[in-house]
């Protein structure tokens, strides 16, 4: 529980914040080319990558050494940082992270869209607001 840690942590949720931002812009689009498309899934991924090394910076600050993102999200639903539903979406969004990457076929593409939209960027809202939460109580 260093400060350098608590300083990490909250730098890297600066970091999220400003790429929950970005993938917000891009859900609320109803339409897409093939070029936003993938743009759109490219955001969540880095959105997806900070929201897991924020919680992993914040476990290091509490005391809690889990270095994978799977250990991560598990430490994380233990603390219940993240409830039981959005654990195993997240393990889900895990799962998935990379097919997600095959946005040169349409048909991945248009279920990576759909899953973005209505189950990833509402999980990683949450956990936003969760972490959110964090900075304001140290």
């Amino acid at each position: 529980m260093s400060t350098m840690d608590e300083t990490r942590w909250k730098q890297r949720f600066v970091h999220f914040s400003k790429a929950m931002t970005q993938l917000k812009l891009a859900c609320d689009k109803k339409e897409y080319s093939v070029l936003e498309r993938a743009g759109l899934i490219q955001i969540f991924e880095f959105t997806f990558e900070l929201s897991w090394k924020t919680l992993k910076d914040l476990l290091l600050f509490e005391g809690y050494d889990a270095k994978s993102p799977r250990q991560v999200i598990r430490k994380s639903f233990e603390l219940e940082f993240v409830s039981e539903e959005n654990c195993e979406l997240f393990l889900d969004a895990l799962l998935k992270r990379n097919l997600l990457s095959h946005t040169y076929e349409e048909k991945i593409a248009l279920e990576a869209e759909r899953l973005i939209k209505n189950d990833y960027y509402p999980l990683l809202s949450d956990i936003h607001d969760v972490l959110e939460q964090k900075t304001n109580e140290n």
